[in-house]
């Protein structure tokens, strides 16, 4: 076994069943990359993820950019597959949940964030890359932050001090005695629990998909000795089966990422009673 806790699929490549090694099974050893440039002991590098993540948005952003520049009213193939795209992301999520009138404004906010959010998720079945840069925990957060400031100042900006605290804290005189504890667990709900799940969710998942798959691609290789090579067959058909789920999954948490991106905005928009 390799004493370097970096390696990306952290296992020895000469390591099989049957020849006195263990079965290297996948750690936070895995999500842990050496610095391409800088010094990893002073905390000023740039490592595979961050690599990962700036291709993912130069891709996002030439795509658009290349199917829109020059945007026709018979429009291409590359222009089609972006307008299917930016009109799911509009009718599907953000029309359905915002409203029209009131959610044309953040079209722009949440096209870029799903697209994002999927670009970062797809790296994890692209050759050569094979990680997913949301399984590294900072960059769900910092992308929950952005939901996060966006929607206190619109909660702000929309009603005011007093109408934002009420909005924040259930405010319902109708409880009664136990207005403070309600209005006390829905400010820790929403201030607190709510950007920090947002960010979890997605990390969460991304973290779990990843790690099952390098289980399943590293017991394929170390069951390839001897009789072991009839189980190393059905590892590989796994494989295969959670890199197909890994597709849907990917999709489906940019969709759950931006969808409750937009029920905050539509939180903070909506008029408190």
């Amino acid at each position: 076994m390799s004493a370097d806790p970096t390696q990306v699929l952290a296992f020895e490549t000469d390591c099989h069943i049957f020849d006195g090694c263990g079965f290297p099974a996948p750690g936070l050893h895995s999500f842990l990359f050496k610095p391409l440039f800088g010094d990893g002991d002073s905390n000023l590098y740039f490592n595979k993820p961050m690599l990962l993540a700036l291709l993912g948005s130069i891709i996002v952003v030439g795509f658009f950019w290349a199917a829109f520049r020059k945007p026709k009213v018979v429009p291409g193939k590359l222009q089609m597959v972006a307008e299917i795209g930016y009109d799911f992301v509009r009718r599907g999520i953000v029309y359905e949940t915002i409203g029209k009138k009131e959610g044309e404004k953040y079209v722009p906010l949440v096209v870029s964030l799903f697209f994002f959010v999927w670009m970062m998720n797809l790296w994890s079945i692209v050759p050569v890359a094979q990680f997913p840069v949301t399984s590294i925990i900072a960059y769900p957060i910092v992308l929950a932050v952005i939901v996060y400031i966006t929607w206190v100042s619109l909660t702000f900006k929309r009603h005011g001090f007093v109408g934002a605290f009420k909005n924040f804290t259930g405010y319902d005189k109708s409880l009664g005695p136990v207005l403070p504890l309600a209005m006390f667990i829905e400010f820790l709900s929403n201030l607190i629990v709510r950007p920090f799940t947002h960010a979890v969710r997605l990390f969460a998942n991304m973290f779990a998909g990843h790690t099952l798959l390098l289980l399943f691609t590293i017991a394929s290789w170390y069951l390839l000795n001897g009789i072991g090579i009839a189980y190393a067959g059905v590892s590989f058909i796994m494989v295969i089966v959670m890199t197909a789920f890994e597709l849907f999954i990917q999709a489906l948490q940019a969709y759950v990422f931006v969808l409750l991106t937009c029920t905050f905005i539509q939180g903070a928009l909506a008029e408190h009673h």
